[in-house]
């Protein structure tokens, strides 16, 4: 089976073939709910589903690769296939994806190289990432009786470079591991980025959310002879801490995907973005910088077609007819549902453990003359605690400046909170320190990473700090402790002080087979959830948009449930809610 195409249209086998495609990706998605959304994707009347491949989360430590669970790259196309769809895959190695460094694995910025482009040292590490990576997709190859038509060829790398033995040396690589499958790029549809980040072998795609004719006129003019594809409609937007939630008409969506498919005589292709988000679990969400540095909220859901838990929308009902309509009804579509919902109610948050008294079963400290960033500790998300004695010969007012600060940093003294400070919002308090000759103050700095640039000239900034100032000296002698925050089973749940960041736990039975919930936290700041020892993600409600947490039933077991909460700066209240639906703003 192989994709090809003339200047009209792509051709399967010889005959022609028109790709309805919608974005689903892996790793943000339950395992055990893959085949519920392939299903639903099916069951709108798509052919294909496209997702990119994570680097980061694949090899968060250079030479320790990762493809079990929602990284199983291999049973998800499996999965895709078994329900009848094909797959167009995006390796990478730079995804963007609104995802913790665009894909980029943090490591790479330990070693004297440039991102994305023909560096050897770049190009050495991408090699070696897919040669790991094609383990997993190379069976799964059209060609090798697997289901992938496509890959494409980096991602949107005319809005970054124009460096084309980069690009042909990732195409290189694909051929090195035995691809033979057709092989594409995608930018934005201006002539500027088609000229930069596209190869005159292979074919051009576009990435848009409307005006489909006049990106069809600007691909037609710079890449003339082949077919029209949207690789990335976009039918939603994500959302940014203290933006408003993003939305977008279901009537909308389709008048924009009709436009699309007119096109080329109507023999226009697309692929949804999302045709269903999923979650940035844990720390995997990303950033944008562009006047600021802005991060991107726990929810994925993109106001697609399916939401953030599955469930099909008006959008996705409109989708469905429209494409009836227009190619008529197929057959042996697969009869599809939305799943469960319950609202468990309140959950009593019963038990409190300091975060500071429980640094020893959290991390050791690395001592270190200045701070160290979090890349220099070898942790790629979470938190990092500098702590130091002020000593010295300080006396009367000296103001606190934290050099290099990326991206969030609580300021305490003595144990007492004096301040917050953040690289991207007004928030910057100013802290004075007094001293005086018989007392030296201990100064904590908790700084958050809230996501690594995804887009842009800022990828791969350090997290963390670099300097710390007490007037104009730059004050020495640090404990750095890394507090990635993936193993809280060592916490002793035996109180906390006041004022300080505490991890509350509260436990929940459920008696029947578990159900999809919402975690809502009102009354709480800001902080992180764990389920079962599973990292939900972020809240901040002070910032919002987003105001619950998607649970997914596949992390609950009936029985006893455990329920942590790390929250950071404050609550009026010991417990919160699991509600039967989401508030996203």
């Amino acid at each position: 089976m192989k994709l090809q195409y003339n200047k009209d249209t792509f051709l399967l086998d010889g005959k022609p073939f028109r790709i309805l495609s919608g974005a689903i990706h892996y790793f943000r998605v339950p395992e055990a709910y893959w085949e519920d959304r392939l299903r639903k994707l099916r069951a709108c009347g798509f052919n294909t589903v496209e997702t990119y491949c994570c680097w980061n989360l694949h090899e968060k430590q250079e030479g320790s690769f990762d493809f079990s669970g929602m990284l199983n790259i291999r049973r998800f196309l499996e999965t895709a296939q078994n329900v009848g769809l094909y797959a167009i895959v995006r390796p990478g190695p730079f995804i963007c994806a609104e995802i913790d460094n665009g894909g980029l694995p943090y490591w790479l910025n330990r070693f004297p190289m440039r991102l994305r482009c023909s560096d050897p040292l770049f190009l050495e590490k991408t090699r070696t990432y897919f040669a790991r990576l094609f383990e997993e997709l190379r069976p799964m190859l059209a060609e090798q009786g697997g289901n992938i038509l496509a890959l494409q060829i980096e991602n949107e790398y005319g809005s970054y470079g124009n460096d084309a033995d980069y690009l042909r040396a990732l195409a290189g690589m694909y051929q090195e591991n035995g691809a033979q499958c057709l092989f594409f790029t995608s930018d934005g549809p201006t002539d500027f980025m088609l000229t930069s980040g596209t190869l005159p072998e292979y074919p051009a795609t576009c990435n848009f959310g409307s005006r489909g004719a006049r990106a069809w006129e600007t691909l037609q003019a710079q890449h003339p002879g082949q077919p029209f594809l949207c690789t990335e409609f976009w039918d939603g937007w994500f959302d940014h801490w203290g933006e408003q939630h993003h939305t977008r008409s279901a009537a909308d969506t389709v008048a924009a995907m009709e436009e699309i498919l007119d096109q080329n005589n109507g023999n226009g292709n697309i692929s949804f973005y999302m045709f269903h988000g999923g979650t940035n679990f844990g720390f995997t969400a990303g950033a944008n910088f562009e006047e600021e540095y802005q991060p991107t909220v726990t929810s994925y859901d993109y106001d697609a077609p399916l939401s953030e838990c599955g469930d099909m929308t008006e959008k996705y009902h409109q989708i469905r007819q429209a494409l009836e309509k227009r190619y008529g009804k197929q057959e042996n579509l697969p009869e599809v549902e939305n799943c469960r919902k319950a609202a468990y109610g309140t959950v009593s948050l019963t038990e409190k453990a300091g975060l500071f008294e429980n640094l020893d079963v959290l991390s050791s400290p690395v001592h270190s003359p200045l701070p160290l960033t979090m890349d220099e500790l070898g942790q790629p998300s979470g938190f990092v605690l500098y702590s130091t004695q002020l000593r010295g010969s300080f006396t009367g007012e000296h103001k606190l400046s934290l050099d290099g600060l990326h991206d969030r940093a609580l300021i305490y003294v003595d144990g007492a909170l004096r301040g917050i400070q953040e690289s991207f919002r007004p928030r910057h308090d100013d802290v004075i320190l007094s001293f005086d000759r018989e007392h030296a103050p201990r100064l904590d700095l908790l700084v958050e990473n809230m996501g690594r640039v995804n887009f842009g000239r800022h990828i791969g900034e350090h997290k963390g700090l670099t300097g710390v100032r007490v007037g104009q000296v730059h004050h020495s002698g640090w404990d750095c402790r890394p507090l990635p925050l993936d193993d809280l089973s060592g916490l002793r749940f035996a109180g906390a002080a006041p004022g300080q960041p505490t991890f509350y736990r509260g436990s929940f039975s459920i008696q029947d087979e578990p159900c999809d919930t919402f975690v809502r936290l009102d009354g709480f700041t800001k902080g992180c959830v764990f389920i079962n020892g599973f990292h939900l993600g972020r809240y901040w409600n002070e910032q919002g948009p987003q105001k619950t947490l998607y649970l997914p039933a596949p992390f609950l077991r009936c029985g006893e449930n455990s329920l942590i909460v790390l929250e950071l700066e404050g609550t009026d209240r010991e417990w919160i809610t699991l509600t039967d639906h989401p508030d996203l703003g």
